[in-house]
């Protein structure tokens, strides 16, 4: 007895380490799924470096208790299994959601990003966003945008002071 419960102690300790580490927290019901769909989202998630595990309810209740994140307790019924994004932000939300879309069997429960519940909107709304190489591409196009309007009025005034019009 004393073993089993040294082992739900680890098992525990493992997943409040997960939520800690990991950026965002995807939490899904796989319910529907065949083994050869379950394969193919396990391989887009990794390709991502997004580690998915299908895990019990209490022990997720048990690992979230002083976290803060208590919203995710009312999610905690039926099968979960939970997305876990140490890197990338976006990446668990959107092939998540991707995934959802296409095969109409996954359903997306909630998430955490940051620390900060998301609920399935939120979650819809982050894999909604453009990566963050888009995102910093967009960026330096508009920081570039201005410089070299700056440029070019500059350019103008010093052909206007020599009479080169």
């Amino acid at each position: 007895m004393s073993n089993n419960l040294e082992m739900k102690k680890t098992v525990v300790a493992d997943i409040k380490s997960k939520f800690e580490r990991a950026k965002t927290v995807v939490l899904v019901d796989y319910r529907g799924l065949n083994v050869a769909e379950v394969t193919d989202l396990r391989n887009q998630l990794r390709k991502a470096g997004v580690e998915y595990a299908v895990l019990k309810n209490t022990m997720i209740n048990l690992a979230i208790a002083d976290m803060g994140i208590d919203d995710i307790k009312a999610h905690l019924e039926g099968p979960t299994a939970v997305a876990f994004g140490y890197e990338d932000m976006i990446a668990p939300a959107k092939i998540l959601s991707e995934f959802a879309k296409k095969s109409k069997k996954l359903t997306i429960k909630c998430g955490v990003c940051d620390g900060a519940y998301l609920d399935e909107a939120g979650v819809q709304a982050l894999a909604n966003l453009p990566s963050k190489e888009t995102l910093i591409a967009k960026i330096m196009g508009s920081m570039m945008s201005s410089v070299s309007k700056f440029v070019y009025c500059v350019e103008a005034l010093r052909k206007k002071q020599a009479g080169e019009e």
